[in-house]
């Protein structure tokens, strides 16, 4: 019915020259299964290193009650294994240069420590999602010395991945004996510390083949949330992950950032690409910072600039499930040194907190912007003016409508969302009702600001 429906509006559209720009494909869900705590979930990197001073699982654990409050449901921890030593960048080594699978830096704690942070963040209605680094090891991994062949080799000398990650060894997915052993790695952290998913670094180093053995024998344990670190590999898409990297929208934000005059036509391909890039059900991680965009390529200010909460609103209203990185939530404004420690200055209170808190309570209340199969397309419009890009997204009766103006002057825009869009909304900012009444809608949007409404009241 639904693809009847969309035929019948791009008739329309021809028709009477209706303003929409893109008219969404039915919504398949015929790839891997979502947990039904995933769809209206937010996820959160955690830097356990970098996040308090001592570095540990127990100096973490105090801050749950603060991130409770904040909204997010999944707690991705950047790799928690000890770290190899040989070869080892900076002082403390790259968390992604694994010792031993099966154990965690002593740095930041212990098993019970870890497995009691586990369950003090489940009792709080968290989900953990751990980072899992597959494609390659440290050079004194625990494998390394008895199982050689489990590693990519030349004339009999192990290799890394490539010429840039000298600090970490190849593995070899040939071999059987060691997919065994990765796979029996990955199941030790669900059956004895309860973890709830995976976050893949590096996934599409990696046989597809082997995630989809992985994650069959996972699921057989608890239905797994699984993130692939990749983009573009559609059929690790198909059974293995629920959702890849959205990395092509992070650099046309970055890009319309640092361009002098953008307008609308700057953003429309690249969000036109999640209508058929994601239809069985998938979608992407969305986010304008990570650790490695904070560390490598700059701070979100750095970046975007003035454009910073403009492209929060976007990213977290777009399809896909948001991220927000270990000192985003409070304005942390400074590269973290990724290979030495470093830790985040946590001010008492800071306004950014407040912004992403309404962000998440907006995507969590509004079924329209659930994750995957539970939300709703995205449809552009071709509004009156150049500056402003709108779009919606509707689910049921589910709507919410979107406007960002890319200019530094207060603008207003005309689009023609059809009737479907008439009805009662809730302004973002000022919480009062709204009404449309027509099926030409007219928005008013701040200089360099945006203009949200939804069917759902976010205070």
């Amino acid at each position: 019915m639904k693809r009847i429906l969309s035929i019948w509006l791009a008739v329309l559209i021809a028709l009477f020259g209706l303003s929409a720009v893109s008219v969404p494909p039915a919504t398949a869900t015929t790839g891997r299964a979502l947990p039904s705590w995933a769809k209206s979930a937010s996820i959160y990197e955690v830097n356990i290193r970098s996040y308090t001073t001592a570095g540990t699982f127990k100096a973490f654990q105090t801050h749950l009650p603060r991130l409770k409050k904040l909204g997010v449901k999944v707690l991705w921890f950047m790799p928690i294994h000890p770290i190899s030593t040989t070869n080892r960048n900076g002082s403390l080594g790259s968390p992604y240069a694994v010792n031993d699978y099966k154990a965690v830096n002593p740095d930041m704690g212990t098993d019970s420590d870890f497995k009691k942070l586990i369950n003090a963040a489940h009792a709080a209605g968290f989900k953990v999602v751990l980072d899992w680094v597959a494609n390659h090891t440290g050079w004194d991994n625990v494998w390394m010395a008895s199982h050689r062949d489990w590693f990519t080799q030349v004339n009999g000398v192990i290799q890394p991945p490539n010429r840039d990650w000298l600090d970490v060894a190849d593995l070899n997915y040939n071999n059987a004996d060691m997919r065994a052993a990765m796979i029996d790695a990955m199941k030790y952290w669900v059956t004895d510390f309860n973890v709830d998913g995976f976050r893949c670094d590096y996934a599409n180093g990696v046989p597809t083949s082997f995630w989809e053995e992985a994650t069959t024998q996972l699921d057989a344990i608890k239905p797994m949330f699984m993130l692939a670190e990749s983009e573009g590999a559609a059929d690790e898409l198909d059974s293995a992950f629920n959702g890849n990297y959205s990395w092509s929208l992070l650099s046309r934000l970055n890009s319309v950032a640092n361009t002098s005059d953008p307008d609308a036509s700057y953003l429309t391909n690249t969000l036109e690409t999640f209508n058929y890039t994601y239809t069985n059900g998938s979608f992407p991680m969305t986010f304008i910072t990570n650790h490695d965009q904070n560390s490598w390529n700059g701070t979100e200010y750095e970046r975007l600039h003035g454009f910073v909460k403009r492209f929060s609103a976007l990213y977290f209203t777009v399809p896909g499930m948001p991220l927000i990185y270990s000192g985003q939530e409070v304005g942390f404004n400074r590269r973290l040194q990724f290979f030495d420690k470093d830790a985040i200055n946590w001010p008492k209170s800071s306004p950014m907190t407040a912004f992403y808190t309404k962000l998440i309570s907006l995507k969590t209340k509004n079924s329209a912007l659930w994750n995957g199969s539970a939300g709703g397309d995205l449809v552009q419009y071709d509004g009156t003016n150049a500056k402003v890009l709108t779009y919606t997204r509707q689910r049921g009766s589910s709507k919410v409508v979107v406007a960002i103006n890319l200019g530094s002057s207060k603008a207003k825009t005309t689009i023609d969302t059809g009737t479907a869009f008439k009805g009662t909304y809730y302004d973002y900012t000022s919480g009062k009702k709204v009404k449309v009444t027509s099926s030409r809608m007219t928005l008013s949007v701040p200089a360099s600001g945006f203009v949200i409404y939804s069917t759902a009241a976010v205070k």
